[in-house]
């Protein structure tokens, strides 16, 4: 049976769902990016993202992908020859790593499973060995959308202040920022990349650089070219609410409906909401009889939950019969979890109800495509979110 009656249920780790009231913003004349509407739309746009970021620093605003930000970053804070520590938390964490190398920048890259975040007691041991201070920045994704592992980057950053190292701290939140908690300035981070269709909950298109004093002084200093991606060419405008080139506005229409229903929520019970509803998925798995790829229980992420297949069941042929059946998207695995794994999001505008639609369909499916299984996982994170509604 192939049911399209109903809404889609789209339960990738992004992009997300887009609010009703985002897509009703969005529905706007194109304006003259020159013109005093556009003014104020910017100067909403440039300040609200400040408050998501939690930071007092200028955040720019690239028409672009997160990968169009991770590239901004690189060509804005290093220089060729540069060497920067990394790890390979998964899928995303190699592509920045390829992308740095591409820019000529040497990277000692630090091999995990992919089941765990970047370790700040490697981090420390390693800044503490560079007498010389070769390293010029550490590169971590925050939430690693590939694998459900959220890094913990405020003790990433005590343990570079630790070492006494003067390295730039480099984070990826593309997934992160609006679904895990994630303070810029509170936890030192110089540099923190981010997009549009994660939490922010926008169609794609929009790239994010929230920017500290010190990445800001690295970038008048370094020689990497850059013209599209040059802050400073950014900066200039943006103190009056413009941009040096044409802006994505409709989409700008979108965020700041998308900062202002954050904002209505509250940060904290923005994550607070993740957080309880990847508690119930985890059960969910738990009760299933399956396993969460992520082992490190501190590093579980709110926005995404990935789940290890029994041998011998490939992912992919089971989320093709989710799709056939219940008209519901599950992410792929990625990379050397290609077929291995699926990933369950619930970020973005997911609440109760359409997470429990959303496990309810892979329970659905784990049964149609006779995968090894126990039932009542279903079950189990709904006792899971009765007990928070208690607490």
């Amino acid at each position: 049976m192939n049911s399209r009656i109903g809404r889609h249920f789209l339960h990738i780790p992004g992009p997300s769902p887009v609010p009703e009231r985002v897509m009703r913003a969005m529905d706007m004349p194109v304006i003259d990016h020159r013109g005093p509407d556009f003014k104020k739309l910017g100067e909403d746009v440039l300040e609200g993202c400040k408050a998501v970021f939690q930071t007092e620093g200028p955040v720019v605003i690239y028409p672009s992908s997160g990968t169009g930000a991770w590239e901004a970053t690189i060509v804005n804070t290093l220089n060729p020859g540069d060497k920067v520590l990394m790890f390979e938390t998964g899928q995303f964490a190699t592509l920045w790593r390829q992308m740095a190398a591409r820019w000529g920048i040497e990277v000692e890259f630090v091999s995990t499973d992919w089941r765990r975040g970047a370790d700040p007691a490697i981090v420390e041991a390693k800044l503490s060995e560079d007498r010389s201070k070769t390293i010029k920045a550490v590169m971590v994704v925050h939430n690693e959308t590939s694998t459900g592992v959220t890094s913990r980057i405020a003790e990433i950053r005590k343990a570079i202040d630790k070492a006494g190292h003067p390295a730039l701290l480099l984070v990826d939140s593309i997934s992160g920022l609006g679904s895990a908690d994630l303070r810029h300035d509170e936890w030192g981070i110089d540099v923190t990349v981010s997009c549009s269709q994660k939490g922010l909950m926008l169609p794609p298109g929009l790239g994010f650089t929230a920017i500290s004093e010190k990445a800001l002084a690295a970038s008048r200093s370094n020689t990497l070219p850059r013209s599209y991606w040059d802050w400073a060419e950014m900066l200039k405008p943006n103190a009056s609410g413009f941009f040096p080139y044409t802006p994505a506005t409709t989409l700008l229409y979108g965020l700041r409906e998308a900062i202002a229903m954050l904002r209505e929520e509250g940060l904290p019970d923005v994550f607070a909401r993740h957080q309880r509803l990847a508690a119930a998925t985890r059960a969910a798995v738990q009760g299933w009889g399956l396993e969460v790829l992520c082992q490190e229980p501190t590093e579980y992420s709110p926005v995404l939950t990935a789940v290890v297949m029994p041998e011998g069941s490939g992912a992919d042929a089971f989320r093709k019969i989710v799709l056939d059946r219940f008209d519901m998207s599950l992410g792929a695995g990625l990379g050397k979890l290609a077929d291995k794994i699926f990933r369950i999001g619930h970020l973005g505008e997911t609440n109760d109800l359409t997470l429990m639609g959303a496990l309810s369909g892979v329970e659905m499916g784990l049964h149609a495509a006779q995968i090894p299984h126990q039932r009542g996982g279903v079950l189990a994170a709904m006792t899971k979110l009765r007990s928070g509604l208690d607490d």
